[in-house]
């Protein structure tokens, strides 16, 4: 069904059936998603008491089917310390739970704090494949150099990310059915009273499974532009993954919700006429066979998810360009689209704007790169990028 989605899309930056063939590992024409028995894990005085809801095939007690993004507890996590005036080191798997905290931490006080988001998938073979995990880590580098921040290194992120999947592999969804959302988090944990980097970090990787990220699913979203309130300021905070960017979209997010709206899409604080983003993905807009998307410039976090769909689209051929974009440009639109690690890529249906609703059509071209870009994922695709990290 993938491999003849793509076959009818034709036109400029149209993917050939040579580029298929190539590109694509198929069955009879289609792209397999069958399911693979994967083993459970070791049972230890801290597993033990997790039989129970462990099932025969060796995943986890879930419904598959009617998995959404919302937190599944999972078996473990992955905790690592180091103090401000040292590097990290010696990090350790412990059952998943509470963690403990100064009331006066630095997190807690004065938001210094990061988060990552990516993804874990289970191949046809029982194999579990990452997807561009170096450049989650290298974000959090920036992040934390923005918020005078010890990082880990780019091995350390990525070592405790293939722990704690592997430690949490039975809660992998079947292939097809979803993936492990991994939410590693860096935060000032040391106790500080005046306003101050904290004298102690801690580093935390947790996992769950999940499906779509909109209720929605695969169907189009409708997005409201807000014009009141704002994401981010030129020279703040807008262009990293910092943990104060998302509580302050929240009044916005909610409002739009109310009225029916599926998310929000920000516009820039100071012509209020540019597109920013929504409020926990980047946008794309296309126009005359030419993909747009707003150049990040201190104020969009750029995307993993963003970064791949550019280079993937102009292996494809199609025109890709990186700057601003007006409201007016995002109205008159031929095709409207989200990227994220949460959403990957998510057609838009309509915008809002002023009380003016525009709808799109959903065309090839976010189909075609969600589908191709989901392939790579989950290992369907041959990884011509080197985008994918087995995890062993």
């Amino acid at each position: 069904m993938l491999a003849r989605s793509l076959r009818r899309s034709g036109g400029h930056g149209s993917i050939g059936s040579s580029l298929l063939c190539s590109y694509f590992s198929t069955d009879g024409g289609h792209c397999s998603f069958t399911s693979q028995v994967a083993s459970a894990l070791p049972v230890t005085s801290e597993t033990s008491t997790l039989d129970s809801y462990r099932t025969d095939d060796g995943y986890a007690n879930v419904n598959w089917d009617e998995l959404g993004f919302g937190l599944t507890t999972t078996d473990y996590m992955y905790v690592m310390k180091c103090s401000k005036d040292d590097k990290f080191s010696c990090g350790k798997l412990s059952p998943y739970g509470n963690i403990e905290l100064s009331p006066s931490s630095g997190i807690l006080n004065y938001g210094q704090g990061l988060f990552e988001g990516l993804k874990a998938y289970r191949k046809k073979d029982g194999r579990f494949l990452l997807f561009r995990p170096e450049e989650n880590a290298r974000r959090m580098q920036i992040g934390a150099e923005r918020l005078c921040m010890n990082a880990p290194s780019v091995d350390e992120f990525i070592d405790a990310v293939k722990q704690t999947v592997l430690a949490n592999k039975r809660w992998i969804p079947p292939p097809g059915k979803g993936s492990l959302y991994i939410r590693p988090l860096l935060i000032g944990s040391g106790p500080v009273l005046g306003l101050a980097p904290a004298p102690e970090y801690t580093f935390l990787v947790y996992a769950s499974p999940v499906g779509n990220y909109f209720k929605e699913g695969r169907e189009p979203i409708n997005l409201l532009v807000e014009d009141r309130m704002y994401r981010s300021t030129p020279g703040g905070t807008g262009g990293i993954k910092t943990i104060t960017n998302y509580a302050p979209v929240l009044k916005a997010q909610c409002e739009a919700k109310a009225k029916g709206f599926t998310d929000i899409l920000f516009l820039d604080s100071t012509t209020k006429e540019n597109l920013e983003e929504a409020a926990s993905c980047n946008i794309f807009i296309f126009k005359d066979n030419v993909i747009s998307t707003p150049d990040t410039q201190g104020t969009i976090l750029s995307g993993v998810t963003r970064k791949s769909i550019i280079d993937m689209a102009r292996n494809y051929g199609y025109q890709v360009e990186e700057r601003p974009i007006t409201i007016k440009e995002l109205m008159a639109a031929d095709e409207v689209f989200c990227t994220g690690t949460a959403v990957v890529v998510a057609p838009v249906g309509s915008i809002t704007y002023h009380g003016k609703r525009v709808q799109y059509k959903v065309g090839e071209l976010s189909r075609k790169l969600y589908m191709s870009l989901t392939c790579i994922q989950m290992g369907l695709l041959e990884d011509k990028m080197g985008w994918t990290v087995e995890v062993e």
